[in-house]
């Protein structure tokens, strides 16, 4: 437990840097502000101000409502453990100036995982300057979420670490037990078949 606690984000006054990169309830870009004006800003509208790239300059905070962020999260990832068994971590990188080709061809990569049941860690590396706009590389993540989530939920939020930004996210437990499904059903035609076979000789 004390690692997960270790990897918490700071919220609201727990957030020290004098200014940071805001980013708005509903996903846009505001610019840079004053910490402390940032923080009045979620405040007066009755969210949390969540620092969610520390290292960044300056730092990135989003407004949002933690506290059902990670309810919603945990029942998820509860659900998602409870029907799987033997799961792997696959990984997929993407760079923040990914071209539509190059996305589109490791979505359909990150999807083949998902589909085998395997969580999926997506790290998005930056080079140099590129360190300057960790913006670019968090819009690529979510991005991918919202193009994912009818089979993935997001078992870990987007976190910067050191050079790389990383999301953890899993086979939503529905598609899971849909593909069991499908498959169970499939498996019982052949039986069927296997059965019916010679009864005509």
């Amino acid at each position: 437990m004390s690692a997960i606690a270790a990897q918490e984000p700071r919220l609201n006054r727990e957030i020290t840097t004098r200014e940071c990169r805001l980013i708005g309830y509903d996903g846009s870009q505001m610019g840079i502000y004053a910490t402390v004006q940032a923080l009045r800003i979620a405040e007066s509208e009755g969210y949390d101000l969540v620092e969610i790239a520390p290292n960044a300059e300056p730092p990135v905070c989003r407004i949002m409502d933690y506290g059902k962020f990670k309810y919603d999260q945990a029942i998820k990832a509860k659900q998602a453990r409870k029907n799987q068994s033997r799961i792997e971590t696959k990984e997929m990188k993407f760079r923040p100036k990914i071209d539509v080709g190059d996305y589109t061809t490791k979505k359909k990569h990150v999807l083949r995982f998902l589909d085998a049941g395997d969580k999926v860690k997506i790290t998005i590396m930056f080079r140099g300057r590129e360190m300057a706009h960790p913006e670019q590389g968090l819009s690529i993540l979510e991005r991918l979420a919202e193009d994912l989530k009818d089979m993935a939920v997001i078992e870990s939020a987007p976190k910067m670490e050191g050079r790389n930004m990383h999301m953890l996210i899993a086979p939503l437990p529905s598609a899971v037990k849909k593909k069991k499904e499908a498959k169970a059903g499939k498996n019982e035609k052949v039986a069927e078949g296997d059965s019916t076979e010679g009864k005509d000789e």
